[in-house]
């Protein structure tokens, strides 16, 4: 293959500053104009296989992708249930640009937490707030299997220069990002383990596409491989080591965005599976078809799912400040749990949306087309694999206490 740079796109340095409440009310009705502008090219992303790109315009112009970042740099202190709620929106609307949404914020909620007192990854906090800049993740590379606890690529020192050249076999929506979050070794001699965080902006780095990206379903992620060749100074590495980052908010925060991402998806099925129903109930006289099973399964799993994602998010939101409960056995092994349940039920609940559709969900020309939406959600369970997840987490549940109350 004969491999180009990637030529990154110009982006203006500032982006209009309009001012926004954030309250609650703003935060629904800036996602709503935003989900409105994924929807009308979903179909589009989804058969080119490309990057949203009005779903992200739109995402810039409603200030949202610095959101989380706190009042105090230019952002909106947004919290993880307001940022969950902008994921299941989004997801509902557009698959792609929900993740691509979710694993943006789920860099800037490592920038905001692990950043603070670093003037460099302040000022970052600035530039993202006021400049609305899209961060995307490198975490997998060569032949780790999606292993982000291992690294092979080291960070190169010379001083108070520092380099990195990482085999990356995804970068989702790399070619798109204006910055990277990036993890590798300390230093050459460190063990795979031994991780510390970088965050790096695109006039440090290059990108050289390696694998491209033709897939069954989440094709507007644009999830293609890159040689990632960056040069910088050691100010950009996060002031604290990646384990931390991976236990305290790598980890919750993109598990509870992601599994809100197919939480939207599956309601997106159910609204599809309920005007399925409604019509054929109308055209039977008030008859429920055959297939109105499947319809309440599909409910009663979207109620479920629900459910799993608020109580993990209490659950985070009561220790977010307590780094020792964060990194607690029962806490891990259930925010962990949570992506194997929720991408698991986020399956089954658009299954049973096809089924209550029957043909007409099956078929790509009707107007309760569930196709798209399995495809995307399949990503699901093997993003990250849950085989891998559960794996790992034999010994930890084993010696995590079974509950004595409801409440526990």
């Amino acid at each position: 293959m004969n491999v180009q740079e990637v030529q990154f796109r110009n982006f203006a340095p500032e982006t209009s500053r309009v001012q926004f409440s954030s309250d609650r009310a703003s935060f629904q009705q800036r996602t709503a104009v935003v989900a409105e502008a994924a929807a009308t090219e979903v179909e589009a992303v989804d058969r080119e296989a490309r990057f949203p790109r009005k779903a992200i315009d739109a995402a810039r112009k409603q200030r949202l992708l610095g959101t989380q970042i706190p009042i105090e740099f230019g952002g909106d202190g947004a919290s993880i249930s307001d940022v969950t709620d902008m994921c299941y929106a989004l997801g509902r609307a557009c698959a792609s640009a929900g993740m691509i949404f979710a694993m943006h914020q789920t860099k800037v909620a490592c920038l905001v937490r692990h950043g603070g007192g670093s003037t460099w990854h302040e000022k970052l906090m600035r530039r993202v707030a006021t400049e609305q800049l899209l961060l995307a993740s490198s975490t997998t590379e060569g032949q780790n299997g999606g292993n982000i606890r291992f690294s092979s690529a080291a960070v190169e020192h010379a001083g108070t220069e520092i380099s990195l050249l990482r085999d990356a076999t995804v970068i989702s929506y790399g070619a798109e990002a204006d910055g990277i979050v990036t993890i590798a070794r300390r230093a050459d001699e460190a063990a795979g383990s031994d991780q510390v965080m970088l965050a790096i902006t695109r006039d440090d780095y290059t990108l050289e596409p390696t694998v491209a990206w033709e897939t069954l379903g989440m094709r507007g992620t644009c999830s293609a491989g890159f040689k990632l060749n960056f040069k910088g100074t050691a100010e950009q590495i996060f002031p604290v080591p990646y384990d931390r980052i991976h236990a305290q908010t790598m980890t919750p925060v993109a598990h509870l965005c992601w599994s809100s991402v197919w939480a939207g998806i599956a309601a997106a099925a159910v609204d599809r599976a309920q005007l399925f129903i409604r019509k054929a109930a109308r055209g039977a006289g008030g008859n429920m078809p055959p297939a109105a099973s499947h319809f309440t399964a599909a409910r009663m799993t979207l109620t479920k799912l629900r459910a799993i994602i608020t109580a993990n998010l209490e659950s985070y939101a009561a220790r977010e400040q307590d780094e020792r409960a964060l990194s607690s056995i029962d806490f891990q092994s259930s925010i962990n749990l949570l992506k194997v349940e929720a991408s698991e039920l986020a399956v089954a609940a658009v299954l049973h949306a096809m089924r209550a559709c029957g043909l007409s969900g099956y078929r790509n020309d009707t107007d309760v087309s569930v196709g798209r939406h399995l495809r995307d959600v399949l990503s699901a369970p093997i993003m990250i694999n849950n085989d891998r997840i559960l794996a790992s987490m034999g010994t930890a549940t084993l010696m995590s206490a079974v509950p004595v109350s409801l409440r526990d």
